[in-house]
């Protein structure tokens, strides 16, 4: 087994005003379980209630998003992990971050729309969110990078910033960022 120091990885934490920390496979029940104490963290920190909806909304957005596709993946545990970071600055601005494995055809598609949303100034990111909000929905069609992302990017304090490092078994650990 790992030894390691505990106390160092809570001084670590707390020293980074991290609220939550969360590695390993992902249900629809861990889901609701983590955002209740994510709420009440929020709560705690005494967060202004718009911006504790915003963090809890983009935080079950991205763990939707990342359940959805390990499932839809076919997945074990393993690869079906999620890795989940929430934390809050001086200033009062929360960044929420999360990773998965995904599989390399589809990392650079997800990396090239971040990067257009990232880009997009407010009008414009308020005209995409109109335009996929109308935008038909194909029945069985995937909506990833869809509504959900583009509603976080819109409330970001500045842009989502995404990640990619390639993973042995010719996978790619994906990540985002966004700063509420």
């Amino acid at each position: 087994m790992l030894d390691m120091d505990f106390l160092c990885l809570r001084e670590l934490l707390q020293n980074h005003r991290i609220l939550l920390c969360f590695n390993g496979p992902i249900s629809r029940s861990l889901i609701e379980e983590i955002g209740f104490a994510l709420k009440n963290y929020l709560e705690a920190d005494h967060a202004r209630p718009s911006a504790a909806m915003d963090v809890f909304g983009a935080y079950v957005e991205l763990t939707q998003n990342i359940r959805h596709y390990a499932a839809s993946k076919g997945y074990g545990d393993t690869d079906s992990a999620a890795t989940i970071l929430v934390a809050c600055d001086e200033d009062g601005a929360y960044l929420i971050q999360t990773g998965n494995v995904v599989d390399a055809a589809d990392a650079s598609p997800l990396l090239e729309r971040i990067a257009q949303l990232a880009a997009m100034d407010p009008i414009e990111l308020k005209h995409a969110y109109k335009t996929q909000l109308r935008r038909p929905i194909a029945h069985g069609a995937s909506s990833g990078a869809g509504l959900g992302l583009i509603d976080i990017a819109r409330k970001a304090r500045r842009p989502l910033i995404a990640t990619q490092r390639p993973l042995d078994d010719g996978k790619i650990f994906f990540s985002l960022r966004a700063i509420l």
